[in-house]
């Protein structure tokens, strides 16, 4: 059926806004998508309608408050196809791996197998555990035979991110749960840019973990979760404890609470929370699967008009890359780039080195410029892109 795009932009009220008489042109999507008026206004009916504690409070406004937290929960496992209580809500992909990589129980030896093409949330947390003797390996992004050579007993966890957010090429994910479950080393998959663009389920995939942003997908900034299979964060240390996370204590000692709550410390971000399974809801009805093919055949329209005309990062072929466009002009820095299509176009992407400096600096390059796209844009707006692109150039 597809996507109508002049139906959906008229959900985001951002959109329908010039600056300096030119329309807004948002393709810095990997980091941060809009929001759709559905989802501001389910926000703003918590905080108008039952601002109240969740979890905490028996009179008619919490429970309120609970109904609703308990609504957003069993819509994302829906969503990803998971049980309720494999559902832990977060601040964002970086706290729901850091729960894992603080939570598990270490000792010298033990080894994580990442890729070289990890953002730092997917890095830094591994790298901390050195002074517990932990080892950290890597294999090449998207080398099914290296990956498989790395895996040995020593491998306690295996961490690799899903669609890369330099460069939007995707991992067989999988194909590598598998593989890494044959050495029976569990998996944490980070899909903060896949979530948003493609059905992610979490019985076909296979995986132990997987961690997301709201974010990234129409839903409030400081919403994220992990996806824990059942019974697979049992015997972790919580990352944080305190407020909700226990059923009782004494001046000794404590009893925790069942998953997923143990994992939930102190008054949670209910108005997010809410707002983050109304985003998925809309998601829902306007199909995963129409996500998808609309980026593809924008950033194919890109591709084929400007592709060959600047220094393109991953694979030419656009279906390789998801709705993400990374590249240099050659002979102008990429953050003048971008300051020059914002002030003279509007249109807004990213630059630097996207939090994937350890893959920048290993390949001797400083950063690029990266637009990235979601269903919401559209054929004209890449038009508006791409003779930008060809204006700028002409300036070197």
């Amino acid at each position: 059926m597809g996507i109508d795009s002049r139906k959906v932009r008229m959900d985001f009220p951002v959109l329908g806004k010039s600056i300096s008489g030119k329309p807004i042109v948002y393709f810095d999507n990997a980091c941060q998508s809009l929001r759709p008026k559905q989802v501001v206004d389910k926000i703003d009916q918590y905080y108008l309608e039952f601002p109240a504690c969740g979890g905490r409070s028996g009179h008619s406004l919490g429970r309120r408050v609970d109904e609703e937290v308990k609504k957003s929960r069993k819509t994302l496992a829906k969503f990803f196809n998971a049980r309720e209580n494999e559902i832990i809500f977060t601040k964002n992909t970086t706290e729901s791996i850091n729960l894992i990589a603080y939570g598990m129980r270490w000792k010298a030896g033990d080894s994580v197998l990442i890729s070289d093409k990890e953002h730092n949330s997917n890095l830094i947390p591994w790298q901390q555990l050195k002074e517990k003797g932990v080892r950290l390996l890597r294999f090449r992004f998207g080398d099914i035979d290296d990956f498989e050579s790395k895996l040995d007993r020593s491998v306690r966890l295996v961490s690799f991110v899903h669609t890369s957010n330099l460069d939007g090429t995707i991992q067989p994910a999988e194909k590598m749960a598998k593989i890494a479950h044959d050495n029976k080393s569990p998996v944490l998959l980070d899909a903060a840019q896949s979530a948003p663009h493609k059905q992610l389920d979490m019985r076909k995939l296979g995986v132990d973990f997987m961690a997301c942003s709201g974010h990234k997908m129409l839903g409030p900034s400081g919403t994220g979760l992990l996806y824990a299979k059942a019974g697979s964060m049992d015997d972790m240390r919580p990352f944080m404890t305190g407020g909700e996370t226990v059923t009782d204590s004494t001046y000794d000692s404590a009893t925790f609470e069942k998953i997923p709550n143990r994992y939930e410390a102190g008054l949670q971000h209910y108005a997010g929370i809410i707002g983050f399974g109304a985003a998925v809801e809309y998601l829902g009805k306007v199909g995963m699967k129409n996500v998808s093919e609309h980026e593809m055949k924008l950033n194919s329209l890109i591709t084929e008009e400007i592709g060959s005309e600047v220094g393109l990062l991953g694979p030419m072929d656009a279906k390789e890359r998801s709705g993400i466009f990374s590249f240099n002009v050659r002979g102008m820095n990429y953050h003048e780039v971008a300051v020059l299509l914002d002030k003279t176009a509007n249109v807004m992407i990213r630059s630097g080195m996207h939090c994937v400096h350890s893959w920048f600096h290993a390949n001797n390059l400083d950063g690029s410029a990266r637009a990235s796209l979601y269903f919401y844009n559209t054929e004209e707006e890449c038009g508006i892109f791409v003779d930008s692109i060809r204006r700028i150039a002409k300036l070197r």
